[in-house]
């Protein structure tokens, strides 16, 4: 792969590195015998602005390709060669459970966020999150990360997913027209970009507690202006999850 040569300098005059650092295509290789590893690439991120321009760029981007390949192919099949904000949130959006804190988005309790060794994302199952008229958008959302024995909440699942071409999409001129306000304190923990609420816009459709074995009155989700999506359900006991999902 060949990388785009950075002709402007964006080191800060504090920065030791401007000397005698290696060049990216050199990084390049030496993250791709890495295999693309996050935790590297957040550390590199640390080291100074332009590692941190260069992780932003390429090294995100990478992960991600390596990580979910066809999911990211489709989401760059419209033309884009970036995706709605940026391929650093996109990665953490991967491999991180927001989880919630008292106060937050889903304030009756408080799960510490964790990074997660690997989660399957759907389209398919995206489809059971958009309302009928709205099921021509793209969204990928992944298998609810459980949280069982939540005292009185019960099994807690966290899920969390991303639109294709969000900006363009059905549901976000839903939103807006609907007059959908966003969230006055709370923003996306991926791309700090502010939130609606889709159970405030009644956008949740019944098919979403079916997919994700849910009781139907226990699950709220929230979308970012980026396209982010990231919400919270009880889950049913299994056998009557398994119940649910032959009912769908």
């Amino acid at each position: 792969m060949i990388l785009t040569k950075q002709y402007r300098c964006i080191h800060s005059t504090s920065c030791r590195c401007t000397k005698g650092h290696l060049s990216e295509d050199v990084i390049f290789l030496v993250f791709q015998q890495l295999n693309w590893n996050p935790k590297d690439i957040a550390t590199l991120s640390c080291a100074c602005k332009w590692f941190d321009d260069l992780a932003k760029r390429v090294l995100w981007k990478e992960f991600c390709k390596t990580r979910a390949p066809k999911m990211m192919l489709d989401l760059q099949s419209s033309g884009s060669h970036s995706v709605d904000g940026s391929w650093r949130a996109l990665g953490k959006l991967l491999i991180y459970c927001s989880g919630c804190s008292k106060g937050g988005l889903f304030n009756s309790i408080q799960i510490p966020g964790h990074f997660v060794y690997r989660t399957r994302f759907s389209r398919t199952s995206g489809k059971s999150f958009l309302l009928p008229q709205c099921r021509t958008d793209v969204l990928y959302v992944s298998d609810p990360c459980e949280h069982l024995d939540q005292g009185e909440e019960g099994d807690v699942g966290f899920f969390r997913g991303v639109f294709k071409s969000f900006s363009m999409s059905k549901v976000r001129k839903m939103l807006i027209k609907r007059e959908a306000k966003l969230h006055p304190t709370e923003v996306c923990p991926y791309c700090k970009a502010k939130l609606w609420s889709m159970l405030q816009a009644k956008m949740i459709p019944q098919s979403a507690s079916c997919r994700l074995g849910a009781y139907e009155d226990c699950i709220e989700y929230y979308v970012c202006l980026n396209g982010h999506m990231l919400g919270i359900c009880t889950l049913l006991p299994l056998s009557d999850s398994e119940e649910a999902s032959e009912l769908e």
